[in-house]
């Protein structure tokens, strides 16, 4: 068993330093990095995609192009944002595919985790409204959803997005807001 003050070093060591490591041979460096940001990323995926399966493959996906790719991530510090436009980059391409293939991207609330199982009513009233925003996210357009995503589901600020997403704070901030609008609306209009 590895020595527990062992794996927090490692947990705390900046990606600049892991990725140096990666790039002079050190393979299983990369797996610090694939445990440090696979949930975040699965997390993300799941949420535009709707389908687990569709995006546990994304993230794989996007942790084997970062890592085919890492001689190419120029600013090693930033990994994270590198290595979530790849991701990002990966879902748009499946939803477009997904959208030739004109397959639904609806999921039947079998992926919704019950709020309060003590209470049913409540939760099938949280569980209709979960839906139903989840429909209608997945009805905006894809930078309105990627920007209210961020905001208001992941936390991020507009700083973090700009980073994120290589887009002016005005531009996200007129994402977001058009994003609000647009679901507000088609709440409305499920009533």
């Amino acid at each position: 068993m590895k020595d527990p003050a062992a794996r927090t070093e490692a947990q705390e060591e900046p990606d600049a330093q892991i990725i140096d490591r990666v790039r002079r041979g050190d393979r299983d460096a990369y797996r610090l990095l694939v445990r440090r940001y696979q949930d975040g990323l699965y997390r993300r995926a799941l949420r535009d995609t709707g389908d687990p399966d569709a995006a546990a493959d994304l993230v794989q996906t996007a942790f084997v192009r970062a890592y085919e790719n890492i001689w190419r991530c120029r600013d090693p510090e930033r990994f994270a944002a590198w290595l979530y436009r790849i991701l990002v980059n990966a879902v748009r391409d499946h939803l477009k595919s997904a959208r030739r293939r004109d397959v639904s991207l609806d999921t039947e609330g079998e992926t919704l985790p019950l709020a309060d199982p003590s209470d049913p009513v409540r939760d099938a009233e949280t569980s209709d409204l979960r839906a139903r925003l989840e429909t209608a996210l997945r009805s905006l357009g894809d930078t309105m959803r990627e920007a209210f995503v961020l905001k208001h589901v992941d936390g991020r600020s507009y700083e973090e997005m700009t980073e994120l997403l290589g887009v002016s704070i005005p531009a996200l901030k007129m994402r977001v807001h058009r994003a609000r609008e647009l679901l507000r609306e088609a709440l409305e209009s499920d009533e």
